[in-house]
C-alpha cells in the first residue's frame, strides 16, 4: 500500500501465503529486507521459501519457468513510510548513514539505476558531474550502496551535522529578529485560494492541513484538497487551499482556472507545470517559490539531465507577472540554519505569512503548528526564520551563509582546464604523464588557431577528455582518493564525529559474479581497509609497468587501448583539420566524457561510445571526399 494507508482487515505475509496456496499456486517465495525477522514456528503455508531481497531477480529467473501460477510475495515497510514514523519515534532508526567519496565517483548514476532513490542528487564539481547523498531525504534504504562503484562509504554512529554558525546563532539570534518584525497583515477577499505544490515525502500535504487549520480556528470556511498521485516515487503533490469567510461560501474543493490567490511552491518543478500553470492568472496570483531544482525521478536513468532553474523561472514569472513572483533560497537557508532541508516548507509558510499573502494571521498558523504536533519547535523556528526573511533577509543571510558549502568552481578557460588537470595528472602518477597530456593539447590549440584563429573549442575539448582517459580510476588511484585529506574533511563537515567507517567493494580476487547477471557481488570491508588504501596508494609507480599486479586485469587493459586509440585520432585530427571538419573532430574527441564508472558499467558506456564514434567518423569521411575529389582535379 503506497503512502500508509491502513488495508480493510489485518494481514500478515503468512496469512497471505496459506490462502493464495489455497487458492492453488504453485510455489510461494517471500522476499524480505530482514529475512531473518520471521521466527521459527512461523505458520507460512506449506512450502514457502524466505530469500533476501538481494536475490530479487534470481527469484524472478526461477519462478518464470515453474508451471502454473506462482506468488513472489515482497515484505517491506515503504521506505517513505519508513522515515515518516521515525520522525514521529515511532520505528527504529539505523545508527548508520551512507556517503559518497565524490572524487571516487565517475557520475555513471548506476546507484540511481539499481535504487531509483530521489535521495541520489548531481553535484558539481571541478571534474564534472557526481553523485551525493541528501541527508535530508534518504530513507536510509541503503540499496544504493549496490551501484558497482567504490565510491559508497558507510558512516556508523553518527548523525547530519548541525551547521556550525546555526548552533552559534541559537535561538537568541532568531529570537532578536522575531522581536524586530513588524505583526504581518492579513491578504484581504471574501475567498482566497491557495495552492501548495511539491513532490511527494517533503510535507506538502502538512502545509495543506496547517492551512487548513489556521483558517479553522480563525473561524473561517476552509476546504483542503490533496493529489498525491506518485508521491512516493518523487511525483507531483498539490494541496488545493479554499478558504472563504462562511463554509456556504465554498463551492468545489478544487480551485477553478485562473483563480489561485497564491502559489506556495516548495518544489519549482511542479509550480511551473502545466497543471499549475492553468491555475495562475497574472494580476492575480502571486507566487512564493523555492528556487532549488529538485531532480526529477528520471534523473536516475539520465544522468546528465539539465538542473537549469532559470527556464522554470520564467515560466512562473510569465503566468503571474514578474513582480508577483518571490524565488527564495528557502531549501538552502533551512538546510544551513536548520541542518535540515526538510524545513524548507514551514520556512516558505513564514516567509508568505510575512509578507500579508495569507488570508489569516502569524499566531493562527503559529496554533496549528502546535495543535500537530510533530516536530513543534524546529517547525515554529522554520516558520520563524521564513518570517524573518521575507522582511531582513540580510539578517538571515548573516547566519546561515557561513555555513554554506561553496560552490565549486569549473574551470572554463583553456588555460584553466590545463593547469588543473596538469596538477591533478602530477599527483595521479608523476610530472612526466603530465607533460605527456600538456603536450598533446598543445599540439592540438597550435592546430586550431590555424584553421579557426580566435576559437578553442576542440583545444578545450581534448584537454578535458584525454584527461579523463590518462586519469582513468584503477586501484592504486581509488586508495590515494580515499587516502587524501579532502575526504576525511568532506566527512567531519557533513557527520558528527563517526564511531566506525566501512566501505563497499567488488575486488576480482574476491568477489564472485552473479551466474545470471555476470555482475560481480560487492563486500563490506571494515576500518582496517583504509589503512590498506594508504599502503596500496604508496606504490603508484608500478602503474603501468610489467610488475603491476592488476595491469593484466581486463579492464586495465581496455583503459590503455582507449588512451592509445585517441592519441591515434588525435595524430589524425592533427593531419587532417580544417575550418569544415573542426566540429566533426571535436565531437569525436569529447567521446571520453560518455565514458564513465567502472566494471561492467564502464564497458557498457564504451560499447556506447564506440558506435557514436563508427557514426562520426562515418561522416568526417563524406565530408572528405568532395576535397579529395577537387584535390584529384586539380
Amino acid at each position: 500500500m503506497t503512502g500508509g494507508q491502513a488495508p480493510d482487515k489485518p494481514q500478515t505475509p503468512w496469512g497471505i501465503t496459506r490462502q493464495v496456496v489455497a487458492e492453488g499456486v504453485s510455489q510461494v517465495v517471500v522476499v524480505s529486507d530482514e529475512p531473518g525477522r520471521y521466527p521459527p514456528g512461523t505458520p507460512w503455508a506449506e512450502g514457502v521459501t524466505i530469500r533476501d531481497r538481494g536475490e530479487l531477480d534470481a527469484v524472478q529467473r526461477e519462478l518464470r519457468v515453474v508451471g502454473g501460477v506462482t506468488v513472489l510475495l515482497y515484505d517491506q515497510t515503504c521506505a517513505a513510510e519508513k522515515r515518516r514514523r521515525r520522525k514521529r519515534g515511532t520505528f527504529p532508526s539505523p545508527p548508520r548513514r551512507v556517503f559518497i567519496n565524490e572524487a571516487v565517483c565517475e557520475g555513471c548514476g548506476d546507484c540511481g539505476v539499481v535504487s531509483n532513490c530521489v535521495a541520489i542528487k548531481p553535484l558539481e564539481t571541478a571534474f564534472g558531474r557526481k553523485r551525493e547523498i541528501d541527508q535530508s531525504s534518504c530513507n536510509k534504504d541503503f540499496s544504493c550502496v549496490e551501484g558497482f562503484c567504490p565510491s559508497f562509504v558507510t558512516v556508523h554512529g553518527a548523525e547530519p551535522r548541525k551547521p556550525a554558525a546555526a548552533r552559534a546563532a541559537g535561538a537568541d539570534a532568531l529570537a532578536g529578529a522575531l522581536r524586530d518584525l513588524p505583526e504581518p497583515a492579513a491578504a484581504v477577499g471574501s475567498d482566497y485560494n491557495i495552492l501548495v505544490t511539491g513532490i511527494g515525502g517533503t510535507g506538502v500535504v502538512t502545509i495543506g492541513a496547517l492551512l487548513g487549520m489556521a483558517a479553522h480556528l480563525s473561524r473561517m470556511g476552509v476546504s483542503v484538497l490533496d493529489q498525491t498521485g506518485l508521491a512516493q516515487k518523487n511525483g507531483a503533490v498539490t494541496s488545493h487551499v479554499r478558504v472563504a469567510a462562511t463554509p456556504d461560501a465554498l463551492h468545489g474543493t478544487r480551485i477553478p482556472a485562473a483563480s489561485a490567490d497564491l502559489v506556495i511552491g516548495c518544489d519549482m518543478v511542479v509550480a511551473a507545470g502545466q497543471e499549475a500553470l492553468a491555475l495562475y492568472r497574472e494580476g492575480r496570483t502571486r507566487a512564493v517559490v523555492n528556487d532549488h531544482v529538485t531532480p526529477l525521478a528520471s534523473f536516475a536513468i539520465m544522468p546528465d539531465q539539465p538542473q537549469d532553474a532559470r527556464p522554470l523561472i520564467d515560466t512562473v514569472r510569465r503566468a503571474v507577472g514578474r513582480d508577483a513572483a518571490d524565488f527564495v533560497a528557502a531549501g538552502r537557508l533551512a538546510e544551513a540554519l536548520m541542518g535540515d532541508a526538510i524545513f524548507t516548507n514551514p520556512f516558505l509558510l513564514g516567509y508568505a505569512c510575512q509578507k500579508g499573502l495569507l488570508p489569516f494571521g502569524r499566531d493562527a498558523l503559529e496554533r496549528a503548528i502546535r495543535l500537530n504536533g510533530v516536530s513543534v519547535a524546529a517547525n515554529l523556528e522554520a516558520f520563524g526564520w521564513g518570517r524573518v526573511t521575507a522582511h531582513a533577509p540580510e539578517r538571515v543571510l548573516a547566519v546561515a551563509t557561513p555555513a554554506a558549502r561553496p560552490a565549486a568552481r569549473l574551470p572554463e578557460m583553456l588555460e584553466e582546464i590545463v593547469a588543473h588537470r596538469r596538477a591533478h595528472l602530477t599527483a595521479y602518477q608523476n610530472a612526466r604523464y603530465a607533460a605527456r597530456y600538456e603536450k598533446l593539447v598543445r599540439r592540438v590549440a597550435e592546430a586550431e588557431a590555424r584553421v579557426a584563429p580566435g576559437h578553442d573549442e576542440l583545444a578545450r575539448a581534448v584537454a578535458a577528455s584525454y584527461a579523463r582517459l590518462l586519469a582513468y580510476k584503477d586501484e592504486y588511484e581509488v586508495a590515494r582518493l580515499y587516502s587524501l585529506p579532502a575526504f576525511r574533511e568532506r566527512l567531519a563537515a557533513t557527520f558528527e564525529t563517526p564511531q566506525r567507517l566501512t566501505v563497499h567493494l567488488a575486488p576480482p580476487i574476491l568477489s564472485r559474479p552473479d551466474p545470471a547477471t555476470g555482475v560481480a557481488g560487492k563486500r563490506e570491508f571494515g576500518p582496517w581497509m583504509f589503512t590498506a588504501f594508504r599502503v596500496l596508494a604508496k606504490f603508484k609507480a608500478l602503474r603501468g609497468t610489467p610488475f603491476d599486479p592488476f595491469g593484466r586485469s581486463a579492464d586495465r587493459r581496455l583503459e590503455r587501448r582507449l588512451i592509445a586509440d585517441y592519441e591515434a585520432l588525435a595524430e589524425r585530427m592533427l593531419r587532417e583539420l580544417t575550418a569544415g571538419n573542426r566540429d566533426i573532430f571535436a565531437a569525436l574527441l569529447s567521446l571520453p566524457e560518455r565514458i564513465r564508472g567502472y566494471g561492467h558499467v564502464k564497458e557498457r558506456h564504451v560499447a556506447e561510445a564506440e558506435e557514436r564514434r563508427k557514426e562520426l567518423l562515418a561522416e568526417l569521411d563524406r565530408k572528405a571526399r568532395p576535397v579529395l575529389r577537387a584535390a584529384e582535379s586539380a
